[in-house]
């Protein structure tokens, strides 16, 4: 099929974000301060090739701090946060430990105690068992904080407890879907106290505008990333909703489906925040040995956010 070309339009940006950026290299100084193993619980950001890569140089994943033999030895609380209770057992413990948490994630909890304080229920937008979510929720004590997943949530919550209510939401969600809860709330609660600033994050919105930019041109609409990744699966419905509803993931063992890309004039690709380049290079190059292919890189925003890493960590051995 080299006599065919194919238009690749790449949607900008994409993949890593400052918050995934900064884990990483949170992982990796500690290797570097620390010596091998260095423990990681739950995966530092959601992508297999990022944790098989960290694993070859000495990090070991774990969900629960008890799973962890050498005490001695520090951990690191991933990307998305982690309830209160987290670090006090890694106290009791006496264990050495270095949060990763995104800073906007942080933001989230920070607002949510601020809120909490003020003697408001808060009510949460975002997915069960999302680690951030559990982490989120983590942060105040039971039952001062309720999720709202769907539209039909919002529709059907009771204010049972009949205190002033606020929202926040998890910060990978789909901006258009959380509109939709956000509006029915407030129409419902009038006097429901919203974030002085959206709490989805920069680069959630940027890659989402980019996808929904392109995807409309289309005839397939592919997002590098991973199956638990919220960012990334939101990213494909992004592209459905936007006008290219041959849109999938693809995610570390699936199989590229060329037989349906070779009948394509236009295939869109985008990555989710943390999916490495080198996986979207890779796919792209996949393609090229079958067809001849024309990128065409579609940029809404430069992005250049950058997030300090622990200061504890920026002096190795």
């Amino acid at each position: 099929m080299k006599n065919k070309e194919i238009k690749i339009l790449l949607a900008a940006p994409r993949g890593f974000c400052a918050g995934v950026e900064r884990a990483i290299e949170i992982v990796k100084k500690s290797i570097n301060k620390y010596g091998a193993p260095v423990y990681v619980r739950h995966e530092i950001v959601h992508n297999k090739h990022v944790v098989d890569s960290l694993k070859k140089i000495g990090a070991i994943f774990i969900e629960e701090l008890e799973e962890i033999k050498d005490k001695s030895r520090p951990v690191i609380f991933s990307a998305h946060g982690v309830p209160k209770s987290v670090p006090a057992e890694a106290d009791r413990y006496k264990m050495e430990y270095i949060d990763a948490t995104c800073p906007l994630v942080s933001k989230v909890h920070r607002e949510a105690e601020y809120l909490n304080r003020k003697n408001y229920h808060i009510l949460l937008i975002g997915h069960q068992n999302h680690p951030e979510v559990i982490g989120t929720m983590g942060q105040l004590p039971k039952n001062s904080i309720d999720l709202i997943e769907t539209v039909k949530d919002a529709e059907n919550y009771i204010n049972i407890l009949n205190k002033p209510l606020s929202f926040i939401t998890q910060t990978t969600l789909s901006v258009d879907d959380t509109i939709g809860i956000i509006n029915i709330l407030k129409k419902k609660f009038p006097n429901i106290k919203e974030p002085k600033k959206d709490d989805i994050c920069y680069a959630t919105t940027n890659r989402q505008a980019a996808v929904k930019k392109i995807s409309k041109e289309c005839d397939m609409f592919f997002v590098i990333g991973s199956r638990n990744s919220s960012n990334s699966k939101r990213l494909v419905e992004v592209a459905i909703n936007s006008g290219c509803k041959n849109s999938r993931l693809m995610h570390s063992d699936e199989k590229i489906p060329f037989d349906e890309i070779l009948n394509c004039k236009t295939i869109g690709v985008s990555s989710g925040a943390s999916a490495p380049e080198i996986l979207v290079e890779k796919f792209i190059n996949d393609i090229k040995e079958k067809v001849n292919i024309k990128i065409n890189e579609v940029e809404m925003i430069k992005e250049n956010v950058y997030f300090k890493i622990p200061g504890k960590l920026s002096i190795s051995k």
